[in-house]
């Protein structure tokens, strides 16, 4: 069976089903996994064993009664931001007050009512608005791949907490490339939903939850899940009877349209090695017989530069909101970026918010034509664990997510799955991209992909 810690989801399960193991064995396998990688990479936060061991203990309970819940014993962990009852939400600064939450939000409710035992908080950097696990609250989080490394941002410990095998799945958010970046650099499976398929709150423009696993099975028996409406989302979709796990078959390759997209029309340039792991992906698919083509440039430096304005802006009115004591607290990076939309009128403010639309257009414009579209996640093959994000630079925020952030704003599925890796130990992610509300489609490319992939390396194993 092999160590209890790396175990799927899905295979956890059958072996709570068979009575090879219980959830307590596996709880206990994965805290000591935790105990061995913790002071190298600093992923979690609020880590509470003995509710972890408690929650395996009821989970127990219900297998030998017969009657299981949909995650019963399954060890996930959960980005901090997304609230949990009795733990506070500091959201990755050291700005926030630590006030308990009373509720979990809806993600948080969909594992635990599911039986998840949720072992800890994941960290993040100040309000999520890095592709970092640097943060003005927490430790800083490293890359168990290459400990000299950032693991990505902003579910930083997520990231890195599903590399180091603590547990098969970690909840994240992504409003930019949240969830894909840390998926691409830790090799994990990172699913972004279509907007409000996974509820959650509060809900904002573009943001969504979703999981970071190992598999991409178990991607989808974490969405089968987390799926499901809730009314504290006003944005959430009606209920639909997805079969997330239920077809086996394999996707139909053949005549499927492939868009290639190598060229995100802004910000940093591809790193040679990034694109020769994204183009070989695609002559795979293209042997197996889909129609590979090139996809031009969509986003325009105009557009960037607007959405990057827009969320200056938005994190400015935040922090200006904030007692000055509390404020001084800000990581300087986030403050020295906010405070580039001071002085912004309200007729740029609004001219900066118009390129959210600008961009919505021209993706649904320019992917309508392919059933998916392929591409880097990100630009380049990693940066140190000490920057803010890969041109560690605030003038130039967001120059590393012109893969990503477009389909955040299409709200349209995308996945990160490990295609390759860099010379400096990172994996590389490859991007595969649906139209909206197409995210089975998503998942079914990304498992046929996992088929036509050559064989990942083994998981990083602790030093020692």
């Amino acid at each position: 069976m092999g160590p209890l810690h790396a175990l799927t989801a899905i295979e956890m399960l059958d072996a709570y089903r068979s009575g090879a193991v219980s959830p307590v064995e596996v709880t206990r396998d994965v805290l000591a996994r935790i105990e061995r990688w913790e002071p190298l990479i600093a992923a979690t936060w609020a880590l509470d064993a003995d509710a972890a061991l408690d929650a395996a203990r009821a989970s127990e309970a219900r297998w030998r009664r017969g009657e299981p819940l949909a995650l019963d014993g399954v060890p996930v962990t959960i980005k901090e931001n997304i609230a949990t009852r009795g733990v506070p939400v500091p959201l990755g600064t050291a700005a926030s007050e630590l006030v308990p939450a009373t509720a979990d939000a809806p993600p948080a409710a969909r594992l635990r009512e599911a039986g998840a035992v949720i072992l800890a908080k994941t960290t993040m950097p100040d309000y999520g608005m890095l592709t970092s696990g640097l943060s003005s609250f927490h430790k800083l989080a490293r890359n168990p791949w290459n400990l000299a490394l950032n693991p990505g941002g902003s579910s930083a410990g997520a990231g890195a907490a599903g590399a180091a095998g603590y547990g098969p799945i970690h909840l994240g958010t992504d409003i930019g490339g949240s969830i894909r970046l840390p998926a691409c650099w830790c090799g994990l499976v990172g699913f972004k939903p279509s907007f409000g398929r996974v509820p959650i709150q509060p809900t904002t423009l573009g943001r969504v939850a979703g999981p970071m696993t190992r598999t991409v099975r178990d991607a989808a028996l974490a969405m089968r899940v987390l799926a499901q409406p809730d009314g504290r989302d006003p944005m959430s979709l009606p209920a639909q009877p997805l079969a997330w796990l239920d077809d086996d078959a394999p996707l139909a390759l053949k005549g499927l349209r492939l868009g290639v997209l190598l060229d995100g029309g802004w910000g940093l340039p591809l790193d040679a090695e990034v694109r020769a792991v994204v183009e070989a992906a695609a002559r795979r698919f293209e042997a197996a017989g889909a129609i590979v083509e090139p996809l031009a440039p969509f986003t325009t430096p105009t557009m960037a530069a607007g959405i990057d304005r827009w969320f200056r802006l938005r994190t400015l009115v935040d922090l200006r909101a904030l007692p000055a004591g509390r404020r001084s607290r800000v990581l300087p990076f986030i403050a020295a970026w906010a405070e580039g939309a001071a002085g912004v009128s309200a007729e740029d403010a609004y001219r900066a918010f118009a390129q959210w639309q600008a961009l919505r257009e021209a993706g649904v414009a320019a992917c309508g034509g392919f059933d998916f579209v392929l591409s880097p996640v990100s630009p380049t093959s990693g940066f140190p664990a000490e920057w803010a994000m890969p041109s560690n630079d605030p003038a130039r925020s967001l120059d590393h997510i012109a893969f990503t952030l477009p389909f955040n704003v299409g709200e349209q599925p995308a996945i990160s799955v490990d295609a390759g890796h860099a010379a400096n130990g990172l994996p590389v992610g490859l991007q595969i991209a649906g139209r909206r509300f197409d995210d089975l489609g998503v998942l079914r490319m990304a498992a046929a992909w996992e088929a036509l992939r050559p064989a990942p390396r083994p998981w990083p194993q602790p030093p020692g």
